[in-house]
């Protein structure tokens, strides 16, 4: 029995769980939703899950973390944790798109979206779990939702394509354990899908 501890703060969504990666059971999870906390609350919400599944940090043999797309400051809190928690346990950690955590157990076509701010969206296009195109960042103007049937992710962004919503709001533990392709392989070094440049230049960039 493999115990998977999975993190995402790629969305207002701070969320830790733990997870059986043999049959994806969720045994606990914590998730608060404030964008302006994910650095505060990510490690409490960790010590929470794991106090609910009645395990330790011992028990965990992997983490798995989402990668974006999604703001800079959120997911730089997320991956440094799961990096920190990989290094101090000596267990691999596996980065994974956000939007399959949400897209990855949906069935038929589906466009996953997510808030970017600045009144764009993080998008992509699902086939029966299986990302067909994205993931992008646009003005939801400009996104082709194509063959989707439902919108999942962003309930808000949902009506915007005159589509049904279904499917998770955000990532979730057992989506985030389901999006990694392969547990067999060496786990790649992790790498945010920011989509574009943050919000914050160096002063020299200003002047």
């Amino acid at each position: 029995m493999s115990i998977v501890l999975a993190l995402d703060t790629a969305t207002p969504a701070v969320t830790a769980g733990i997870v059986r990666r043999d049959d994806l059971t969720v045994l606990a999870e914590r998730v608060t939703v404030d964008a302006r906390a994910h650095a505060e609350r990510l490690t409490p919400n960790v010590v929470a899950a794991l106090a609910d599944a009645g395990l330790t940090m011992a028990d965990l043999e992997a983490v798995v973390v989402g990668c974006g797309p999604g703001p800079f400051t959120g997911l730089r809190a997320g991956m440094a944790t799961a990096a920190a928690y990989g290094h101090a346990l000596d267990i691999p950690v596996r980065g994974v798109c956000s939007l399959d955590a949400i897209g990855v157990r949906t069935t038929g076509e589906t466009l996953v979206v997510t808030d970017a701010r600045r009144r764009e969206i993080y998008w992509a296009r699902y086939r029966d779990g299986f990302r067909m195109e994205g993931p992008g960042v646009n003005a939801p103007t400009d996104v082709d939702p194509g063959p989707a049937e439902a919108v999942a992710g962003s309930k808000e962004h949902a009506a915007l394509f005159g589509l049904p919503h279904r499917g998770p709001v955000y990532p979730t533990p057992a989506g985030l354990v389901a999006a990694v392709p392969d547990w067999t392989e060496r786990p790649l070094p992790l790498v945010a899908l920011y989509l574009r440049r943050p919000d914050a230049k160096p002063m020299a960039a200003r002047q």
